[in-house]
């Protein structure tokens, strides 16, 4: 395991429970957030409000300015829609969260209103929103226009809907997909043709992943969509997969603060690099330069290719540290010397792999740890072992 493969493993786990490092935005931010949860003609949702407030809070501390608004009802969401629009042109960012039910009919997406009846399905162009209008909105940005939806919940809607042709504008479950040009990318909370669960706790499977992961610093934005991805997989045990549409340039955009080196970074998630050649051991650590507080077992999920491994740290408080991954072919183990002391840390490399060092700077809080290195910022979590 070399330099890449180690520095991934602080980079890619986003863990519940760590106060995010602030974000300063590069450019003007905006962003239009919408929850809907008091529908009129169907039974009520319970999350997306809730989802709503507690995205735009973030989106806020990102940067963003944000418009938020609860239970839209058809002209509440389409004036806002044309008021962010006019915001939007011209912006590097801007973004568009929507929770609440949608539906494609006839090829056409379309987020619902809290007024909407959709009695038939030629109503809907006269009591939805259509999501390619959204996209439109998003797509004269400068850096990246983003369209995040968490509205592919079972739909009831579409159960007593009287259509037209039955046979070409049959209502599918969930929403359909898409192709986005330019700089836009839109991120659903269920792939196309399947659906989300609005989930039984304070946010949906989607958001709670969501939030766990948009403010992480130092990770790309597709990246930190690979990371919700895993996040709800994991919690819905693989009922539900997000799904994003639409591609980038080369250039890495982040909406939490980037790295420490852009300028050479890469990410994190790449494959490892060739191992370099071993070289002499640096000097041993010094006996107690170990913050209390980092001593014990410490894990990360990292996703690759062959699915998720657990990799898993020892740090003991002699200056020493062993790490192992599960399964056991997905890294090798290795150990050496490490230093937490004063919010610096060191690390070499000794044993298992050739010679390795880094450093940076670690918070720590209760059971979860920031870690800052040369290729970026992770999240550790205390393991129970």
């Amino acid at each position: 395991m070399n330099r890449r493969a180690f520095v991934s493993g602080l980079a890619v786990a986003a863990l519940a429970g760590v106060a995010p490092l602030p974000a300063a935005a590069d450019g003007k931010r905006v962003a239009l957030v919408i929850g809907n949860g008091a529908y009129r003609s169907v039974p009520a949702l319970t999350n997306p409000p809730t989802d709503a407030g507690d995205i735009a809070a973030a989106l806020k501390r990102l940067g963003f300015a944000v418009t938020l608004i609860r239970n839209g009802s058809f002209d509440d969401m389409r004036r806002s829609l044309i008021a962010f629009g006019r915001e939007a042109a011209g912006a590097d960012m801007a973004t568009v969260y929507f929770a609440g039910h949608g539906m494609e009919i006839n090829g056409d997406n379309w987020l619902i209103p809290v007024d909407a009846e959709l009695k038939r399905d030629t109503d809907a162009a006269n009591e939805a929103i259509s999501l390619q209008s959204v996209m439109l909105q998003v797509s004269s940005t400068g850096s990246l226009g983003l369209v995040i939806l968490d509205a592919c919940r079972n739909n009831p809607f579409a159960t007593k809907m009287s259509r037209s042709i039955a046979t070409r504008a049959a209502a599918t479950s969930g929403l359909g997909r898409i192709e986005p040009v330019g700089n836009v990318l839109v991120a659903y909370a269920a792939r196309d043709g399947t659906t989300a669960l609005d989930g039984d706790g304070r946010n949906s499977p989607f958001a709670a992943a969501l939030l766990r992961n948009i403010e992480a610093p130092g990770v790309e934005v597709t990246f930190m969509f690979r990371n919700v991805r895993d996040d709800v997989m994991e919690a819905t045990r693989n009922e539900q997969q997000p799904f994003v549409y639409g591609s980038l340039s080369r250039k890495a955009i982040y909406l939490a603060a980037p790295p420490a080196e852009t300028a050479s970074a890469k990410q994190a998630n790449n494959a490892p690099a060739a191992a370099a050649p071993a070289l002499s051991a640096p000097p041993a650590t010094p006996v107690g330069a170990i913050d209390p507080a980092l001593v014990g077992t410490w894990e990360i999920m990292v996703a690759s290719g062959r699915g998720q491994s657990r990799w898993i740290w020892q740090i003991m408080a002699d200056g020493t540290y062993k790490f192992h991954a599960e399964p056991f072919r997905s890294a090798q183990a290795h150990e050496g010397t490490v230093t937490f002391a004063n919010g610096r840390w060191t690390l070499h490399a000794l044993k298992g792999m050739r010679h390795y060092s880094d450093a940076g700077s670690y918070e720590v809080h209760d059971a979860t740890a920031v870690i800052t290195g040369k290729l970026g910022t992770g999240y550790w979590k205390r393991s129970v072992e």
